[in-house]
């Protein structure tokens, strides 16, 4: 994806600020990230409710929300659980090895999430239960974890929402056994628009494609989400259990109370 940003020199100058890191290519990747975030919002607004919509609803019927990610994709799900201004609800669904780049070596986690069989571990061993929504982020969407993770969750009755880059289904194959991808196996599907490889700078004097922007967008993806599911709660006269910054005045007492409240749907901290 170019955007019409991408620098491949000439008259643009890669040989002056920006071929030194200066703020002209600086400037060039928030362009790209800002036209990204421009068309998620443009193109996606219908999907977003939608998903803002079926968390509210789960809320509000009881349920639980869960959010996983592989890799760098983790980082998006890691955003959205135990955050102030946040819905309190939000439980990371970890898989042990896949969630970050701390394991060693660090490519062990791009190999797991081609296991077949691992979301399906997983799941059983979760606190998952029928009516929960489980949202899965994967920028490809081609491994087989993600795809077994969706396929897997909505046997067990889960409604899965999937945060992915459907450029992926059109230019690349599947990893998994079925031949399908993360969005052929979602309720909802947030697409990111992030193109395949996720780079959106170039330079003549840059032998690879740079400036990756599928955490910016996907992040705004999540955040949005959660937006829009706290004002469906309220629109049903819900109180969203939103949590509050520690660093402000009364925000712990605001979060003890929610934990309170909501415990049994919370996983991520230990109830005594």
């Amino acid at each position: 994806m170019t955007n019409g940003l991408v620098d491949g020199g000439g008259a643009a100058g890669t040989g002056r600020a920006e071929g030194a890191g200066g703020a002209g290519i600086a400037g060039r990747y928030l362009d790209a990230a800002i036209g990204l975030l421009t068309r998620v919002r443009d193109e996606e607004s219908g999907a977003i409710a939608a998903a803002g919509e079926l968390m509210a609803e789960t809320v509000a019927a009881e349920g639980r929300l869960f959010a996983f990610g592989a890799g760098h994709s983790s980082l998006a799900a890691q955003d959205v659980v135990y955050r102030a201004g946040g819905l309190a609800l939000m439980n990371l669904l970890s898989v042990p090895g896949v969630v970050g780049v701390d394991v060693m070596p660090a490519t062990l986690g791009s190999a797991l999430e081609r296991v077949d069989g691992l979301a399906a571990a997983v799941l059983d061993s979760s606190p998952v239960r029928p009516g929960d929504v489980l949202v899965i982020v994967s920028l490809s969407g081609r491994n087989a974890l993600p795809v077994e993770m969706a396929l897997n969750a909505r046997a067990l009755g889960l409604k899965v929402i999937g945060v992915t880059s459907v450029a992926y289904a059109a230019e690349t194959k599947s990893r998994h056994v079925s031949g399908t991808f993360l969005k052929d196996h979602c309720d909802v599907v947030l697409d990111s628009k992030i193109a395949v490889g996720d780079a959106e700078l170039t330079l003549d004097s840059v032998e690879a494609p740079f400036g990756p922007a599928s955490t910016v967008v996907v992040s705004a993806l999540m955040q949005a989400t959660m937006a829009a599911a706290a004002a469906g709660l309220a629109a049903r006269g819900i109180q969203p259990p939103l949590l509050r910054s520690g660093n402000v005045d009364g925000g712990h007492d605001w979060n003890g109370r929610v934990f309170r409240e909501y415990g049994g749907r919370i996983f991520y901290r230990h109830q005594p």
